[in-house]
């Protein structure tokens, strides 16, 4: 079971690829979450951890999370809590841990919007593969690659890095032409702050933000009430693009 699992033998460490899935742990335990944290990178995933729902918030102001790992119970803000306020703002999918079975909770885990619920004590091996199979139903299939998307009067060539508008060339720096490109990568979808971020840049600082407003200057005809680059709160960004 969890506590031990004399059974799980520990495969050699490799290092992570770029991407591997990055998973967040919730759980005011700290031995569950170091235990889990060790299993599961062993096996293959990067992992971060938080200790309670509000510590989990600031992680995910930083981070795309590919799921989440809640602890269901946990002092002050329980994992149901924090589940349904990340449902009211992201689709990631979330596994619920709780020491408590009965039918009901499991039940308003799900209505919460919880992909897969998890009852302790409960062997590693299990929680493996019912992470496997929550990816490999909210995996997306690959896009196909996109020339150019537009948006207002604005076209913008996503290999030649071009942005005009109405035939007429707008100047772009370099990191607006890459941060450009990266939301125009993902028309509509939302783009966590992190994959904004220069390369060798702290996650944590605004020079993300004060380069979308200078983005913005450029693209927006209200630059504080964006059309096209929109702000997803708590997450990252958007580009709403013209069909």
């Amino acid at each position: 079971m969890l506590e031990s699992s004399p059974t799980v033998q520990k495969p050699a460490r490799k290092p992570l690829p770029d991407d591997a899935p990055h998973l967040m742990i919730v759980d005011d335990d700290r031995r569950i979450r170091d235990l889990l944290s060790r299993f599961l990178s062993e096996r293959g995933y990067r992992v971060t951890t938080a200790a309670s729902a509000a510590e989990a918030r600031t992680r995910m102001t930083g981070f795309a999370f590919d799921l989440l790992i809640l602890d269901v119970m946990m002092p002050g803000e329980s994992g149901f809590d924090l589940a349904r306020a990340v449902r009211t703002e992201s689709t990631v999918p979330i596994l619920m841990l709780t020491a408590r079975a009965e039918l009901e909770d499991r039940i308003e885990g799900l209505e919460i919007g919880a992909d897969d619920y998890l009852p302790k004590p409960f062997e590693p091996r299990e929680l493996l593969l019912r992470i496997g199979n929550i990816l490999k139903r909210s995996a997306t299939p690959p896009r196909q690659a996109i020339e150019s998307v537009r948006f207002g009067s604005f076209l913008f060539h996503l290999e030649r890095g071009e942005l005009t508008s109405e035939g007429e060339p707008v100047r772009l720096t370099d990191r607006e032409r890459e941060m450009l490109r990266v939301l125009a990568e993902r028309p509509g979808d939302t783009v966590p702050r992190q994959a904004l971020v220069a390369p060798g840049a702290n996650a944590g600082d605004r020079a993300v933000d004060v380069q979308v407003n200078r983005l913005r200057r450029k693209i927006e005809r209200d630059p504080a009430n964006p059309a096209f680059l929109q702000t997803v709160r708590g997450i990252g960004y958007r580009l709403v693009v013209t069909p």
